[in-house]
C-alpha cells in the first residue's frame, strides 16, 4: 500500500523557526501546447482537507473536489510561464519560472518546499527540495492538485479557440490524435516550437539553419 504525503517536511521547517511554509510543483512540463503551470500553497495546519495526494493518483472528481478545499483552508498563489517563455528559455527554466511567480504570489512566505531535484534560480526565499514531493509532502501534494485544476481548465478553454486537437481530452500531451491533428491542421500559437514533434512536423521536408 502507498504511504500518503504527511506533514513532517513543514513540521521539521516549523522547528527551524519557519512559520509560512509553501509546499510548490508545477505541471504541464511534458506538453506539446500550452503553458506550464504552477502553484504555491501554505496550508493552515488546523484545517488540512482530509484525502490530499499526487493529483496524478486522484480522480478528476475527487481533484476538484480537493482544489475547491484547499482553495477555501489555505493561502495559494498560481503562476503560468508563456509558450514563449518556454521556447526561449527551455521547459525547465520555464518551469522555475513559473514555480518562482507563484511563490511571489504569497507574501511573507519564510521557507519553500519545492518539489523536484533542483532548486530554481532567484527564490524569493530559502528552499528545501524533495524528490517525488507531490507524493511525500501534504504542502506540495495540494500545490500540485490547484496547479493541474488550473491548467486543465485552461486547456479546455483554448480547445474551444482551437477545436480538432483535442485539448479538453489530452490537456496538450502528444496523444495520437493530437500529432495526426498537427499533421493535418498546423501548429497553433500555443504550439511549444522547441519541443521535437512540432518541431519536426513544422519543418519535415525543410533544410533548418542550425
Amino acid at each position: 500500500m502507498t504511504t500518503p504525503p504527511d506533514f513532517s517536511f513543514e513540521t521539521a521547517a516549523r522547528t527551524q523557526g519557519h512559520l509560512r511554509i509553501a509546499g510548490v510543483d508545477e505541471v504541464g512540463r511534458g506538453p506539446l501546447a500550452g503553458p506550464v503551470t504552477a502553484a504555491a500553497v501554505i496550508l493552515d495546519p488546523t484545517a488540512i482537507p482530509p484525502g490530499l495526494a499526487d493529483s496524478k493518483a486522484l480522480t478528476a472528481r475527487r481533484r476538484a473536489a480537493l482544489a475547491e478545499a484547499i482553495h477555501a483552508t489555505a493561502r495559494v498563489s498560481i503562476a503560468h510561464a508563456s509558450v514563449a517563455e518556454i521556447d526561449d528559455l527551455n521547459i525547465l527554466r520555464a518551469s522555475h519560472l513559473a514555480m518562482t511567480r507563484a511563490l511571489a504570489g504569497l507574501d511573507g512566505v519564510d521557507h519553500a518546499l519545492i518539489d523536484g531535484n533542483r532548486m530554481p534560480a532567484d527564490m524569493p526565499c530559502p528552499g528545501t527540495c524533495i524528490v517525488k514531493g507531490d507524493a511525500r509532502c501534504l504542502s506540495i501534494a495540494a500545490a500540485s492538485i490547484v496547479a493541474k485544476i488550473c491548467r486543465d481548465r485552461i486547456m479546455v478553454t483554448l480547445s474551444q479557440q482551437h477545436p480538432g486537437y483535442g485539448w479538453e481530452r489530452n490537456m496538450g500531451y502528444g496523444s495520437k490524435s493530437h500529432i495526426e491533428a498537427l499533421r493535418n491542421l498546423g501548429a497553433t500559437p500555443h504550439h511549444r516550437r522547441s519541443f521535437k514533434p512540432v518541431h519536426n512536423i513544422l519543418y519535415q521536408g525543410q533544410t533548418v539553419s542550425p
